[in-house]
């Protein structure tokens, strides 16, 4: 018995979409994709510490798809710099405090990086690390940039960290205004 080759979505668009004007398949060495991640780790850290994310957008191509499960896809540099200074902006993306990688996999074959990133959020006020995980799939274009990212996480382990470091934030008399509105917002009661 034979089985058929499965491809993933994003083979198929990708293959369906070679020899359209503007697109033409490349590959990248091992050593040209590591190189280029460390840049991107070193940008997000460097945004993360002085919270200015211009930077960290111009890594992206100006065409750059950047899917976000709950926020949805952006198409372009500008639409993601929107998104990014508003979730950073606001709790809880404003008390995350860096965004530092775990593990990474390298695939030259569809020149992607698959990397599990932490984001761990502001001492409450006792020496607490609350944190929650995402899986980020960013896929290189060259020259220094990606052109697609992909967030992979599960939103209710967020909203449980985000709840857990407000209920202690507020039982140390550290919850400022905004983490407290984003509180009596989500906090539905559930216990972390």
């Amino acid at each position: 018995m034979t089985f058929p080759t499965l491809h993933s979505a994003d083979e198929v668009q990708r293959r369906d979409e070679i020899g359209r004007p503007g697109v033409t398949p490349r590959s990248f060495s091992r050593s040209e994709l590591a190189a280029a991640f460390q840049k991107f780790e070193e940008t997000v850290a460097a945004a993360a510490e002085t919270r200015d994310w211009d930077a960290w957008v111009a890594q992206y191509t100006p065409d750059v798809d950047y899917i976000e499960h709950a926020a949805g896809t952006m198409r372009g540099r500008e639409q993601v710099r929107a998104w990014i200074q508003r979730t950073m902006t606001t709790f809880p993306g404003s008390h995350m405090i860096a965004f530092p990688t775990l593990w990474s996999v390298i695939d030259e074959s569809t020149g992607r990086i698959i990397c599990e990133l932490d984001n761990p959020m502001a001492d409450p006020g006792d020496g607490s690390v609350i944190s929650a995980t995402n899986i980020s799939i960013v896929t290189y274009a060259g020259d220094g940039l990606w052109c697609r990212q992909e967030d992979i996480y599960n939103p209710l382990r967020f909203l449980r960290a985000g709840l857990k470091w407000c209920r202690k934030a507020q039982a140390l008399g550290t919850l400022d205004d905004d983490a407290a509105r984003w509180m009596q917002e989500h906090g539905t009661g559930q216990q972390q």
